[in-house]
């Protein structure tokens, strides 16, 4: 019975880890989605960077000032991309911001290719955090998941309470309902545009600058990810930070569970010939929980628009 709770702690701690890992990188698309409308498919791209950055940096300066840096580079790299190029294609519409965002997505992962190769990165937790192993409700966890989850928790905080409890925040919000009368006012709305962008982006490579040394840093982590982010933004409801919150813990639990779980169809399944229909299921009744762990996000977000449209806490226009 110790094993099995210990099991099940564990899976809940390496599940919310993971939930609040993709609410740090879907924060910033839930931002900018909320803020430009512009459904930036490079998001996952930026978490790469920030990833190979902090990795680069990391190994000439340590840990701890690649994790500020990285962010930093990448947003003022986001800074440049929204004020050079959406800026100019704003009046052309929502699809060549989309395009333009898609073909950055396939520059950035070709440039890290040239730069840092094909392979996966060294990219390792930090020396202080190596091998360490925190009790908690009788369940070992490593120090590093609990400074990963400390650091989410912080960043959701912070990123609710400065848009909700601020100067700035509230500016920002008028920026979103009446962007005309925001500017009339003195405030200059392209410039916030610019600065929502960036502040995305550098949450984005935060997540993979805290998020690279536990998942694998390599090229093809923005498109594991990518679709994911999606997903979570899509249930927890466009442009609601508390539904992308939710949306993220209860993706990064139930995908969790489902990887350790060896639960199929297969006991039930009639094991006489029944027919050709039967011949034809077999196979997908034999399958694992485990094995389709990968499409639990997708089978989710069927299920939440079948019964909910706008998301968990999608907000009803008018």
């Amino acid at each position: 019975m110790h094993f099995l709770s210990a099991t099940a702690g564990l899976v809940l701690v390496n599940g919310v880890s993971y939930g609040l890992l993709l609410f740090m990188l879907s924060s910033g698309l839930t931002l900018i989605f909320s803020m430009l409308g512009v459904l930036n498919f490079a998001h996952a791209s930026f978490y790469m960077l920030g990833a190979y950055f902090a990795y680069a940096l990391s190994s000439a300066l340590g840990f701890w000032p690649a994790l500020v840096l990285a962010p930093v580079i990448v947003g003022v790299f986001g800074a440049v991309f929204e004020r050079g190029v959406l800026r100019r294609l704003r009046t052309r519409g929502a699809l060549a911001e989309l395009l333009a965002t898609f073909g950055l997505a396939y520059i950035v992962v070709e440039l890290v290719q040239l730069v840092w190769g094909r392979g996966p990165v060294d990219y390792a937790v930090p020396t202080a955090f190596e091998g360490v192993l925190v009790e908690v409700l009788g369940v070992a966890i490593p120090a590093y998941r609990l400074f990963l989850m400390a650091l989410a928790c912080a960043v959701a905080a912070l990123v609710w309470g400065a848009f909700r409890a601020t100067r700035a925040g509230l500016v920002l919000q008028a920026a979103l309902a009446q962007p005309a009368m925001t500017q009339a006012l003195g405030y200059d709305v392209p410039a916030l545009y610019t600065g929502v962008f960036a502040c995305g982006a550098a949450l984005a490579a935060l997540a993979g600058a805290a998020g690279g040394n536990v998942l694998v840093t390599e090229p093809g982590m923005a498109a594991t990810v990518g679709s994911v982010v999606f997903v979570v933004v899509v249930v927890g409801g466009l442009g609601s930070l508390s539904g992308a919150f939710a949306a993220s813990l209860l993706i990064g639990i139930l995908q969790t569970w489902a990887v350790t779980s060896d639960a199929s169809l297969a006991p039930w399944w009639p094991s006489a010939a029944q027919g050709a229909i039967f011949d034809v299921l077999s196979p997908v009744a034999r399958l694992t929980l485990a094995q389709l762990a990968p499409a639990v996000p997708y089978l989710l977000m069927v299920a939440v628009l079948l019964w909910r449209p706008r998301g968990l806490l999608g907000v009803r226009e008018g």
